[in-house]
């Protein structure tokens, strides 16, 4: 006999959340927690370049993220650990009735270092996206962040008619604002093709590193040939690079050439690409 079965328990969004701690012991940094519920996971940690650094590849199974989902994603780095986090391939936001949502907490403890560096969110026409990323940083920690954001599929001629894609990033030292920033690009808004928008460009990159550069390294990262329009500032205790691009992959690029050249400078590490931006 085939019972009734409330509608209440068939629900078309997913609520996924995910928990990571990283700590040191001895020379190495080694996962200490890893809590999920719902559609998002790690791989295995990897120890490309040695033991001191872990890395960990953020996998959302669904593939895409539909109205009414909601990802929350956290990670705690303590004292002294390091830790690089990516993901397999591009976060796709697909159109929708109502909105999704993203929230990222990212803690980093005194001496310690975290890079957040996942590859391009694609936000299709129509669709609703709203992102929150908080980053605590605590003594001496440090960050190597970045985010490139695509508007529409421009390859399948595409553009971000409808929808709205909205985002909002604190970044804080010791509870003091270190960087914020907020935005929302509404679908067909005049803003996407103005000279003081995105100018016609569907994509745009933003990269921070805490730290100062020398100016020859400033001169050397804004000489780099690329096929975008970026620039990059050099600001108190942060580093701010941003460019606007025809396609994710060109500011992928660039941002990937310039952490070729800062990660040394900055991290005092030779940039060891991670195997699955090659996949």
């Amino acid at each position: 006999m085939n019972l009734p079965v409330s509608p209440a328990l068939f629900t078309p969004s997913w609520h996924a959340e995910l928990a990571l701690g990283y700590a040191r012991f001895g020379a190495s940094t080694r996962p200490v927690m890893r809590r999920h519920i719902g559609p998002l996971r790690v791989q295995k940690h990897l120890y490309a370049e040695g033991p001191q650094v872990c890395q960990h590849i953020i996998v959302h199974p669904p593939g895409g993220i539909a109205g009414g989902d909601r990802l929350d994603i956290r990670a705690h780095v303590a004292e002294g650990a390091w830790a690089q986090l990516t993901s397999p391939g591009a976060a796709k936001w697909y159109r929708a009735n109502g909105p999704a949502f993203q929230q990222l907490d990212l803690t980093v403890q005194t001496g310690a270092t975290l890079e957040w560096l996942p590859q391009e969110t694609i936000v299709f026409s129509a669709a609703q996206a709203e992102l929150t990323t908080r980053i605590a940083l605590h003594g001496d920690a440090r960050l190597f962040y970045w985010d490139v954001v695509a508007l529409g599929r421009p390859a399948s001629g595409e553009r971000f008619d409808l929808g709205h894609f909205q985002s909002h990033l604190d970044i804080r030292r010791d509870g003091q604002l270190l960087w914020h920033e907020r935005q929302r690009i509404v679908g067909a808004d005049g803003l996407l093709d103005s000279p003081i928008g995105l100018d016609g460009q569907p994509v745009f990159a933003t990269l921070l590193v805490t730290g100062d550069i020398a100016p020859e390294l400033l001169e050397t990262c804004r000489a780099l040939p690329h096929a975008v329009r970026g620039d990059l500032t050099q600001l108190p205790g942060l580093l701010v690079a941003r460019c606007l691009a025809s396609e994710a992959l060109l500011a992928r690029g660039w941002l990937i050439e310039l952490w070729k050249l800062l990660r040394p400078a900055v991290l005092g590490r030779d940039a060891v690409p991670p195997r699955i931006w090659s996949t």
